[in-house]
């Protein structure tokens, strides 16, 4: 990929180049493993996509290595706000490359992300009440210092990089019918409808949000960008008050569906993870399987592709997905 700019989106050419580039550095390609209990509990035939393997326990990591690797804009430093999985992105990549790494992050983000950042040698800034006012700040302060600010969904790089994931199941099981993807500002979900529909048109891709940060749904349902007020989700990593463009313009084009899911269907989504598949999510990891539940009629008799896009789960989170119960009707 050329030096691209921040409306440009990814081809498949690009995602090919950005796994071949990301290959020698990540363990890939991740698991795309089958749970009999989970398929017992969905009543469906899905397969898991264990991004959550990789390092930082996110799948975001495939866009960071790919963008600071390969954006030569990034060489010099880069800032980044973030609720934590980007910013863990971009903090291993930095230390991979040797590019310093600064991250604004809400006050009172999840502790176990903004650890692993700053254990990854990046400088962390607390900023603001949620992830947009950390954005703002970050926004502003990179202008004023004339560092390369990477935005969390309106890059190129980032998209390509985290579309790999989507090259290996198409590889790993082309009779797949369906790809159900967590969208937060949405660079996975657009990575995985770009990849999808350049090579199995015919199969559906369909996005979960949380009801309680529906940015991007609205967004994607009226054609235009919208914001929100606040976000009321405990899963930070769904948890923005704003849409971002160019996933947004991706996702217009390409995405079959989209839905929205409550938080008590999040916890009720990992706690079925857990149990029935010993796998660890965290909210926004869950979100797959909390849509693939939601949507489980219409989905009989297909073959369904899970996200689980990261483990950052914090004990409190773990505890309250335990004590939520079983998914319900």
């Amino acid at each position: 990929m050329a030096t691209a700019t921040r409306s440009d989106v990814p081809t498949l050419d690009d995602v090919r180049e950005a796994r071949a580039f990301i290959a020698p550095h990540l363990p890939l390609p991740t698991p795309l493993v089958r749970s009999e209990g989970l398929a017992a509990t969905l009543g469906l035939d899905v397969r898991l996509k264990l991004e959550s393997l990789l390092p930082t326990s996110a799948f975001k990591v495939r866009g960071g290595v790919n963008l600071v690797g390969r954006d030569p804009t990034a060489r010099a430093g880069i800032m980044g706000a973030s609720t934590g999985n980007h910013g863990q992105s971009l903090a291993w990549a930095g230390r991979l490359f040797g590019v310093p790494v600064t991250i604004y992050c809400p006050i009172g983000s999840n502790p176990i992300k903004v650890a692993s950042m700053r254990a990854l040698g990046a400088t962390v800034v607390e900023h603001g009440a949620d992830y947009d006012e950390a954005r703002v700040e970050c926004e502003r302060r990179a202008a004023e210092l004339g560092r390369r600010y990477v935005h969390s969904g309106d890059e190129p790089y980032l998209i390509a990089g985290v579309a790999t994931a989507t090259l290996e199941v198409l590889e790993a099981w082309p009779e797949v019918d369906v790809l159900v993807v967590p969208i937060g500002g949405g660079s996975g979900a657009s990575g995985v409808a770009v990849v999808a529909k350049a090579l199995a048109p015919n199969v559906r891709v369909i996005g979960v949000q949380s009801e309680g940060a529906p940015a991007a749904y609205l967004s994607w349902r009226a054609g235009r960008l919208e914001t929100t007020d606040a976000v009321r989700t405990f899963a930070d990593g769904l948890a923005t008050r704003t849409a971002f463009a160019l996933p947004q313009r991706i996702l217009r084009e390409r995405l079959d569906d989209f839905v929205l899911v409550s938080d008590d269907d999040l916890r009720r989504a990992m706690r079925a993870l857990l149990l029935d598949a010993h796998v660890v999510a965290e909210g926004a990891g869950a979100a797959a399987t909390a849509g693939a539940w939601k949507l489980r009629q219409g989905l009989r008799d297909k073959r369904v592709a899970l996200w689980v896009s990261g483990a950052n789960a914090t004990d409190r989170s773990l505890a309250d997905a335990l004590a939520a119960g079983p998914l319900s009707a």
